[in-house]
């Protein structure tokens, strides 16, 4: 087993403050089970601390960390170096910014103009069906929850939305529908008429391109396409 690579990673720099773009190289050894942000915070210690880059949980969790590698958006925090080199058969890795949102700084973009997709769609519960069993849970049965828990699992990294070919053009992006779709199966929801309003108006499900990408590329493994095709054939009613 190889512990050590010598990996060359091609990063997308950017400086707000001159408005410039490049690619700038960075080669260095690092350790097989090193994870990205690994290599990246290595880069920041021993090559260059002026690269700039997100994380935060570093558990796969928060979705701060996503980043393109090789054209695949993924979370950084989730690659180790070997699994990488095993998949992209290379040593060498392009790592770009995600394009959902403008750059900020090398590979940080704007999430608050991404999320406002996300806003849009409104990912709370707008109006609450009266609880039957007031003063405790709302109980929701499991065989009825099971029909949606995975749609759930959503971190909103934003990779479905980057590899999307509908996302840039007018669509709100699998994610945004996600956030839609979880609240039309929730049974402590009473406003599914304006939710359904949105869901099916020129930004909605009828512009996706059914490309299935956001399912190949969900690093939490949500097949994002089945449930948008759900949306799609008006199967999403709770009571269904």
């Amino acid at each position: 087993m190889q512990e050590t690579y010598q990996i060359v990673s091609k990063i997308q720099r950017y400086d707000p403050d001159n408005d410039r773009s490049w690619i700038q190289n960075y080669q260095l050894e690092t350790g097989r089970i090193l994870q990205f942000t690994d290599l990246f915070r290595k880069i920041n210690k021993e090559l260059d601390p002026t690269l700039a880059w997100n994380s935060s949980c570093e558990h796969g969790q928060c979705g701060t960390c996503s980043v393109k590698i090789n054209g695949k958006p993924m979370l950084a925090c989730e690659l180790l170096v070997e699994n990488a080199v095993v998949h992209f058969e290379t040593t060498e890795f392009l790592i770009e910014p995600l394009t959902i949102a403008p750059v900020v700084r090398d590979l940080i973009v704007d999430f608050d103009k991404a999320y406002e997709r996300v806003h849009k769609i409104k990912p709370y519960i707008i109006e609450p069906v009266a609880n039957p069993n007031s003063g405790n849970e709302y109980k929701i049965a499991p065989g009825h929850l099971q029909r949606y828990v995975d749609a759930t699992r959503c971190i909103n990294c934003f990779c479905c939305a980057t590899a999307c070919i509908s996302s840039h053009h007018n669509f709100l992006g699998p994610n945004a529908i996600m956030a839609s779709v979880v609240r039309l199966m929730d049974l402590r929801e009473q406003a599914k008429d304006e939710r359904k309003t949105l869901l099916y108006s020129e930004e909605g499900v009828y512009r996706c391109h059914t490309s299935r990408a956001c399912s190949f590329v969900c690093p939490k493994e949500i097949d994002v396409a089945h449930f948008i095709a759900l949306a799609k054939s008006g199967a999403l009613e709770s009571d269904a």
